[in-house]
């Protein structure tokens, strides 16, 4: 497989010890399956159900799918502003250009701080309620 990107050849390298990736050693991109995509996100956000829809305003580009020729697609990952790329056709994978694996990275560690917080808030407000139902609290309101 080439790159998509310089067209140089793919090599396959353990991405941190996780997986197995296509490599580009020109430009440093990365080709992940889409189940690898998940496996990076799971570095920091496991919890599939929160982390919002992945693609969003996909449109065709120039490059194309190093399995099958195909185009790749540029979509903006889960509304983050992060433009990543793809094969439409065949559910093939995700081109990632250098150091957009660590930004989806930071992506996630954001989502899962902003899925903590939202709970946090819940929770209290939760307890509010709670309190404000209670016998004892009417009581000291109405007396």
């Amino acid at each position: 497989m080439n790159c998509p990107k310089c067209s140089y050849e793919l090599v396959n390298k353990y991405y941190k010890g996780m997986f197995e990736v296509e490599y580009c050693p020109n430009c440093r991109g990365m080709w992940l399956d889409f189940d690898e995509l998940d496996s990076l996100e799971d570095v920091k956000f496991r919890d599939d159900e929160m982390k919002g829809s992945l693609v969003h305003r996909a449109e065709p580009t120039g490059y194309r799918c190093p399995h099958c020729n195909e185009s790749l697609h540029q979509f903006e990952y889960r509304l983050f502003g992060l433009k990543l790329d793809y094969c439409p056709s065949n559910g093939h994978g995700f081109w990632l250009d250098a150091g957009e694996d660590e930004r989806v990275i930071a992506i996630m560690q954001q989502r899962a701080a902003e899925v903590q917080r939202k709970q946090d808030a819940e929770s209290e407000w939760r307890q509010v309620l709670k309190k404000i139902k209670s016998k004892s609290f009417f009581d000291q309101m109405f007396k």
